[in-house]
């Protein structure tokens, strides 16, 4: 799979998809309230995986404007950066790129990935709902460089690390930005994984995407209604995109995080379960 150049279309695009109803102002308002009362603590999310077998490193994974980017690389134990694993990028929430976040890179090498965890408010994270509001209001003001960052993700782990095959994943503020990947390299990209992201219900901006979209959702996430939701799945329908769109009674935002209000562990085992069979499916030899 070549690296692609940075498409300035692409560019475009993702700077046009933004939630139709909400700013940048407005979105991290409305994840100021869903997240209320939550702190990023410890998650406990490698639990089950055998993380003694991964290897975690920082890298720098490009440039955007000057800046470097930095991030977190988890890979198998033994496996090094030219060993041709399927890759995935994997996009923080709100937070920031938390120990969460980098528990979750290290789940997914143990699932035989190399999963490379972003950075995307340039090694800032969060403490408190209110920071992560500022910090989420300040990354949306530039969504071009956001999209760049992802672009240079993609590139680093087709190019670098040799992965044959390269997907997306993303929480909250990360699920956005995972459809948003996938709209910036519709032919690149193997698979889109949306875990409670703002979706895209415009037929005609999803008709591009070129890989599997798996989205989950919360039936009680009053920032997502279930009428967005439905209008998401029959938009990927009507644009004939291959889809999963699952949505779990009784859970509200944020519901596959450990460490939030919101957790609800059976949707989350369901969801992650699902995950990992949808990436091995569209990112493994079979």
């Amino acid at each position: 799979m070549p690296a692609p150049p940075v498409f300035l279309v692409a560019l475009g695009l993702a700077a046009s998809v933004l939630l139709a109803a909400c700013g940048p102002s407005d979105y991290a308002g409305e994840m100021r309230a869903q997240h209320d009362g939550d702190t990023p603590a410890a998650s406990g999310a490698t639990a089950g995986a055998d993380t003694a077998d991964v290897t975690v490193e920082r890298v720098v994974y490009g440039t955007v404007d000057g800046q470097t980017l930095t991030g977190t690389i988890a890979r198998p134990a033994g496996a090094g950066p030219t060993a041709g694993l399927p890759g995935v990028v994997v996009i923080h929430e709100w937070w920031g790129l938390n120990e969460n976040v980098e528990d979750m890179a290290r789940r997914l090498a143990d699932e035989g990935y190399a999963a490379l965890a972003v950075d995307l408010y340039g090694g800032e994270t969060a403490a408190t709902p209110d920071e992560a509001m500022s910090l989420v209001r300040s990354a949306m003001a530039d969504e071009e460089a956001l999209t760049e960052n992802l672009q240079a993700a993609y590139r680093f782990l087709a190019s670098r690390e040799e992965a044959p095959r390269v997907g997306v994943i993303g929480w909250c503020f990360g699920g956005m930005w995972s459809l948003r990947a996938a709209l910036a390299l519709p032919d690149e990209l193997d698979a889109a994984v949306v875990y409670y992201g703002g979706p895209v219900t415009d037929a005609d901006r999803l008709a591009p995407l070129d890989m599997p979209v798996l989205a989950f959702f919360g039936e009680d996430d009053s920032s997502i209604p279930q009428d967005t939701v439905r209008a998401f799945e029959t938009a990927l329908a009507e644009a004939d995109v291959e889809h999963e769109v699952e949505v779990y009674p009784g859970a509200g935002h944020a519901f596959a995080n450990p460490s939030g209000e919101n957790y609800v562990p059976a949707a989350a085992e369901d969801a992650w379960r699902r995950t990992t069979a949808f990436l091995a499916d569209n990112l493994k030899d079979q």
